[in-house]
């Protein structure tokens, strides 16, 4: 298997010319970002959504697919560069707004929406003495605009699960009250290669499809809501849920086969209720884990006999 090592020295060769051809295209010179950072940046987002022997061709695809200006500026904002923080609201300001508006409906709300984020986009706190950016998680593969709506709902829902007035068993324990029951029994023994294969697939998906599922699995919001907060018909919300569901339960199995089980064990362990598996949905669909965690087969079982 190509370790990290065997990228870096195929990337020195056979895609070295690339990456200076797209460092060159990316204006990143202006935000004080070189070549090697910029090298660094793009490898680090092949490494999280190639397989490790993926051929250099894949590498190559996956490299010319990425939105290469919108990424450095949000990597260069991430990292504190005033100019980039600068270009971004001169370019994105108005859009966030309009986006804000679109969810809300109204002015007011829409502008308090969106002020919500800007902390989050600067970067104003740290973890471990580092500058802490929400887009430093842009990774390029779709639009910084769309990426910034998917970002604007987020915060939508989170802001709606903050106002219920009906707070759940789980979300009371984690604010530490104590009940006079039984622990919660630990998560079942499991199979890895089905977790590995939840979590690879989970973590594959673009960020408006992880922030559908969350939306209809996680939040219990309708099509409709859901239709209405992404701008778009109801029968699209649901043709498109449809098809993500079928096409994560296949890749789900074929990341299991692809780890060694056959067909038939793959297709049982679908059969296991996520309630007893150490995954944490919640976390790869959203960044928010206010709410409890992921407690049914729906992913699993939405997609069977559709394949």
């Amino acid at each position: 298997m190509p370790t990290r090592g065997h990228v870096a020295r195929e990337l020195k060769g056979e895609l070295r010319p690339l990456i200076r051809e797209l460092f060159e295209k990316s204006s990143a010179g202006k935000y004080a970002l070189s070549e090697e950072q910029f090298s660094n940046i793009i490898t680090a987002i092949a490494e999280k959504y190639l397989p490790p022997d993926a051929p250099g061709s894949d590498w190559r695809a996956l490299f010319s697919s990425l939105h290469i200006e919108e990424l450095v500026l949000a990597r260069a904002c991430a990292a504190g560069h005033e100019r980039a923080w600068q270009d971004f609201m001169i370019r994105y300001r108005d859009k966030l707004h309009e986006a804000a508006l679109r969810i809300t409906r109204e002015d007011s709300t829409a502008r308090e929406l969106a002020g919500s984020i800007y902390t989050d986009l600067y970067g104003t706190s740290s973890r471990e003495g580092q500058r802490v950016s929400k887009l430093a998680y842009y990774s390029g593969r779709g639009s910084l605009e769309g990426w910034l709506r998917t970002v604007l709902a987020q915060a939508h829902i989170n802001t709606y699960r903050s106002s219920r007035h009906t707070v759940s068993l789980e979300e009371e324990t984690e604010a530490g009250k104590q009940f006079a029951t039984s622990p919660e029994p630990q998560p079942l023994p499991s199979d890895r290669r089905l977790t590995g294969a939840i979590d690879g697939a989970l973590a594959a998906l673009p960020g408006e499809d992880r922030c559908i599922l969350s939306y209809y699995f996680l939040d219990d919001l309708t099509l409709a809501r859901i239709a209405s907060i992404l701008r778009v018909h109801e029968s699209t919300i649901s043709r498109r849920l449809e098809k993500l569901v079928r096409a994560l339960r296949k890749d789900i199995i074929l990341r299991m086969t692809g780890a060694g089980m056959s067909r038939r064990q793959a297709e049982e362990a679908m059969e296991t209720d996520v309630r007893d598996l150490g995954v944490d949905i919640r976390k790869q669909l959203t960044q928010d884990s206010s709410t409890p965690p992921f407690s049914s087969k729906k992913i699993v079982r939405a997609g069977e006999g559709q394949e």
